[in-house]
């Protein structure tokens, strides 16, 4: 059973709305869901940029948006780092520290530009907690090649067949590795959670 899962796929197919199926459940359940999602925003229509959102405190910021005056530049859209960093980054760490389990939506070309946003992730995949995320279908990068490398990581590809259901796989997983808990430890939190 692999501990850290990461969903990928052709940009619209689902991602991220299989992934907040799976946290909304695992929230649910007593699961401490903390990390980052990303979401598009429209403007009458027209995709004008994207939102990082912090899944513990519900705070947001802008990861890029056309009209962002400064920052690295990606098709139309210039990637805010500051609000990357001080809410994408910030939570993924916080997350590492008192979550049970780390969501990362997504490892993309934008988020790529910050270093912080790597050690981030870096630190999530060491942490030994489960790990949920996203990797943009096309992003080429070392840290993504070590991410597919490691034994502990499953990518699973979301389709126009398995979206629907894809949410209850990561549920199991989560649910399994949990049950199983920490030998080191063996301590239960107070929902009867095994803490890692």
């Amino acid at each position: 059973m692999k501990r850290i899962i990461f969903l990928t796929g052709p940009p619209g197919i689902g991602k991220t709305t299989v992934l907040l199926k799976a946290v909304e459940k695992l929230r649910s359940m007593g699961y401490r869901v903390g990390g980052m999602m990303s979401r598009e925003v429209r403007e009458r229509g027209v995709r004008v940029g994207f939102k990082i959102v912090d899944l513990s405190t519900g705070r947001e910021g802008w990861l890029a948006h056309v009209r962002q005056p400064v920052g690295p530049k990606i098709s139309k859209y210039r990637v805010n780092l500051s609000d990357l960093e001080s809410v994408g980054v910030k939570s993924v760490r916080e997350a590492v520290l008192n979550a049970d389990l780390i969501v990362i939506d997504e490892v993309g070309p934008m988020e790529l530009f910050s270093k912080p946003f790597r050690d981030a992730v870096k630190a999530a995949l060491e942490s030994g907690k489960p790990v949920l995320g996203t990797i943009h279908y096309r992003a080429r990068d070392p840290l993504v090649t070590m991410i597919k490398s490691r034994e502990d990581v499953e990518v699973l590809k979301v389709t126009a067949v398995n979206r629907g259901h894809l949410h209850e796989t990561i549920i199991e997983t989560v649910s399994k590795i949990y049950r199983g808990g920490d030998p080191a430890s063996g301590r239960e939190d107070r929902r009867g959670i095994r803490k890692l």
